[in-house]
């Protein structure tokens, strides 16, 4: 028997389950099953689920990149997506919906805090993924993008897309042959141990953003972050 009502987790992602048992076989953790099996009592632990759960998960991050970072290149993208699918990432989503209290552990895992251990979090994060996606049918891939998504976007924010506004701003330039993009430091500020730095962005010498920041670098972000606004790209 789980633990919690499984209706409040159906209520949390938003999917009412056809199918019971393959949210609950979602739930279960391989040390509750094999504690099981020595009772000889077969019942299946999420494992299969985290497998096809991961790949999932990675089409639907990946395509939900490749449309929303139109000039980021290849490398960039890479990056960003495996911020986004790491296993921090994940177990900090599964806590956002309280996955941890809904898990089918074994009693030892359960003494060992497992219900709060990344690893498992995010192996059941994955395996809840393949649970809604098998469930739904061929509604499966739009139901996961819709429990899913918002959640990526607000994580994308919070590990720093666009922090290589840089990089999407230059990718942008480049369709134009001839333009020549450049950084200037206009400004320095405060005591050496806390400079604030403000830099102009300049395409072919017009200024076409204008930002500051704790560094050069952090200043440049924010220049680009306005360039690319100018020309309705952010």
């Amino acid at each position: 028997m789980l633990p919690k009502d499984i209706a409040e987790l159906e209520a949390a992602i938003g999917y009412s389950f056809c199918h019971k048992e393959t949210l609950k076989t979602a739930l279960t953790h391989s040390s509750y099953s094999n504690e099981l099996r020595a009772k000889k009592i077969s019942v299946s632990c999420n494992e299969r689920l985290e497998f096809l759960g991961d790949s999932v998960l990675s089409i639907i991050v990946s395509e939900y990149l490749f449309k929303e970072n139109r000039y980021l290149p290849e490398g960039e993208l890479t990056k960003l997506r495996k911020e986004l699918v790491c296993g921090r990432t994940l177990a900090d989503l599964a806590r956002g919906i309280a996955l941890g209290d809904y898990l089918l552990l074994g009693n030892g895992e359960e003494k060992n805090g497992g219900r709060a251990n990344d690893k498992i979090l995010e192996n059941a994060f994955e395996a809840l993924l393949a649970a809604i996606y098998l469930d739904a049918g061929a509604e499966g891939k739009n139901v996961v993008s819709r429990f899913l998504l918002p959640r990526v976007k607000e994580k994308t924010k919070e590990i720093g897309h666009g922090s290589d506004f840089k990089t999407a701003l230059q990718q942008f330039v480049q369709q134009t042959e001839g333009d020549f993009l450049e950084y200037v430091v206009v400004g320095e500020s405060g005591p050496d141990h806390n400079k604030t730095y403000t830099v102009e962005a300049k395409l072919n010498s017009n200024i076409i953003g204008r930002g500051t920041g704790r560094t050069k670098k952090e200043a440049e972000q924010q220049a680009a972050k306005e360039g690319l606004a100018l020309f309705g790209e952010d």
